[in-house]
């Protein structure tokens, strides 16, 4: 049975939540801002194209699919034992990008290596997530959250700011050596003075034999192999000759049949999504069923879905294309110093006032007006984007840009911190939103479908901005980001705030 264990007695030390809220939350945040917000600067760098760049929002795909394994986490091991796996792989994986670097191929291996680090990083936020919900009561929670919140905006600001930074200026080899260090000395930290807080329910050798079955092992052998054989297929010299001989494939490229693809599958499981949950939930004594069904147990349930999915849409869209937009403006040597020095205060401003009004005010209070705040950030980036659109053009593509001058430049970083400040306050009602909807038995379970869900919006609204971006340009892709989270906003009207 999971609960606090009597006769681990932290130091003092260890005992303040301050130390290890911070530390965890901020590996949490870490490898999120490498792989979801780094990798975007760093191929639009390396010239890849608009479209490709949007598709590295399915590198969030994971953090969708992730509570499919989250009640395994519940029930297997511990969750400090889970975090540790992950950090250390973690660590092991974005230090092995720096040895791509200097390679021709190198996006196209690092895509593939942060893809696979996506599944570990998610797993990482389930075993984090509970690990936060076992050790402190609700009313610590709530005390804790603008400081968690903080913590992880602080990682992500690290990752845009001090690793873009040794990027842009010094080398990429370097910028993802230093990162896959700093997570290592966070697990090795962690590995000695992080205390445990639960007992483990079955012993973590049992989830091996469970997982390890031939049908399940040859199911995913051969979803690897088709991933595989589909993409290599598309770089072989016979795919070249078919795009030759049949014009249409050229206006098809790569991004754009793997966006089809993406949309497919998304269609595919929302026809199939009653059939899929009724093989989740056929044995409603398992692990499975009881974390599925308890988390739909809830009221209004259907509106609760809806709201979470749409809720940071908008927010995704302008998040996957900010990195390219700094680069296309010509502004990266700017971006690092920028989000690191005018968004780090910024977020930690947001996340700590965000948490001290929900505590002060309630949720009901503070979410709409924290949300609207969140969204009008898009509306402030097309304003952004069409006064500048002159640099753009010239810009775009360009190896010598021609600088926007200070006044510009000063206009983009005060959008970047009403930016951050806003996405401060967004996370702090959001993440409480969803604390409050977790049963006590399974709370990294239903805290990873709540965050898996709130990602599915996200991720097609961000695989779509490249796109939208390539055809439509920056500024009117900002408009589209901004009234596809006018839904979200509407459903709080009708959705339950406990």
């Amino acid at each position: 049975m999971t609960g606090i264990m009597p006769d681990k007695q932290p130091t003092p030390l260890l005992k303040n939540p301050h130390l290890w809220c911070f530390s965890t939350y901020f590996a949490e945040g870490f490898p999120f801002s490498i792989i979801r917000s780094v990798s975007a600067l760093f191929f639009r760098d390396r010239g890849v194209s608009l479209e490709a760049v949007g598709l590295t929002t399915f590198f969030g795909l994971p953090w969708i699919l992730k509570f499919f394994w989250g009640p395994l986490v519940d029930e297997f091991a511990t969750k400090k034992r889970w975090l540790l796996a992950m950090q250390a792989t973690l660590a092991v994986m974005i230090g092995a990008a720096a040895f791509l670097v200097p390679m021709p191929a190198a996006p196209r291996l690092i895509a593939i290596l942060f893809f696979a680090g996506a599944f570990v990083a998610a797993t990482h936020d389930i075993a984090i997530d509970g690990y936060y919900l076992a050790a402190l009561d609700k009313a610590e929670q709530t005390k804790f959250l603008g400081y968690r919140i903080m913590a992880y905006r602080v990682a992500m600001l690290t990752g845009t700011g001090v690793i873009v930074t040794i990027g842009t200026a010094f080398s990429w080899m370097a910028a993802f050596l230093f990162a896959g260090l700093l997570l290592a000395l966070l697990a090795a930290y962690h590995y000695f003075f992080l205390p445990e807080c639960e007992e483990e329910r079955r012993p973590f050798g049992k989830m091996l034999g469970l997982i390890a079955r031939p049908r399940l092992l040859l199911n995913i052998g051969l979803a690897v192999a088709i991933v595989a054989g589909i993409t290599l297929f598309f770089y072989s010299p016979l795919y070249d000759r078919i795009e030759q001989a049949v014009p249409l494939m050229q206006a098809l490229t790569f991004p754009y049949l793997v966006g089809l693809g993406l949309l497919l599958t998304l269609v595919l499981l929302a026809v199939f999504r009653n059939k899929l949950a009724a093989r989740l939930t056929r044995d409603p004594d398992s692990f499975y069923g009881k974390a599925f069904l308890t988390f739909m147990d809830q009221e209004k349930i259907g509106l609760v879905l809806a709201f979470i999915i749409l809720a940071r849409s908008g927010e995704f869209m302008v998040s996957s294309m900010t990195s390219a937009f700094a680069v296309d403006l010509g502004i990266k040597q700017h971006y690092g110093w920028i989000g690191g020095g005018i968004g780090l205060p910024a977020s930690i401003a947001g996340a700590l006032i965000g948490g001290w009004m929900i505590s002060r005010f309630g949720l009901k209070r503070v979410i709409w007006p924290f949300l609207m705040a969140q969204n009008l950030t898009n509306v402030v980036y097309m304003l952004l984007a069409n006064g500048l659109a002159g640099y753009l053009a010239v810009n775009t593509g360009a190896a010598s840009p021609v600088f926007i001058g200070e006044g510009n430049l000063a206009l983009f970083a005060g959008v970047t911190f009403f930016e951050q400040f806003a996405s401060g306050l967004g996370t702090a009602v959001l993440t409480t939103f969803l604390m409050r909807i977790c049963k006590m038995e399974f709370k990294a379970a239903h805290f990873a479908i709540g965050s898996g869900l709130m990602s599915l919006g996200g991720i097609v609204a961000g695989i779509s901005s490249g796109f939208i971006a390539s055809w439509l340009g920056y500024g009117n892709m900002f408009l589209v980001s901004f009234l596809i989270s006018l839904p979200g906003m509407i459903l709080l009207f009708w959705v339950p705030k406990k």
